[in-house]
């Protein structure tokens, strides 16, 4: 789980695995996989790193699918 900030000031806590997209527009915007969307303070890039952090934590990503998300490569594309 990942703690992220709403734009009232709340704390709003994630399940990161469920994250589908993460879009700025220019708000930052969290759709999971159910349809659910969530509008956060923190940039896209800040998502981004707590998820890839989260995910090490977890041992859920290894190195490689790491520096692959970093870069915004697909794992086609190497």
């Amino acid at each position: 789980m990942i703690t992220l900030t709403t734009l009232r000031n709340a704390p709003l806590v994630l399940n990161a695995i469920l994250i589908e997209s993460v879009r700025s527009t220019p708000d930052t915007t969290i759709q999971l996989v159910g349809g659910q969307i969530y509008v956060v303070k923190e940039s896209m890039e800040e998502v981004k790193a707590i998820a890839i952090a989260f995910y090490q934590q977890i041992g859920l990503a290894g190195l490689n699918s790491v520096r692959r998300l970093e870069d915004g490569r697909g794992k086609e594309e190497e």
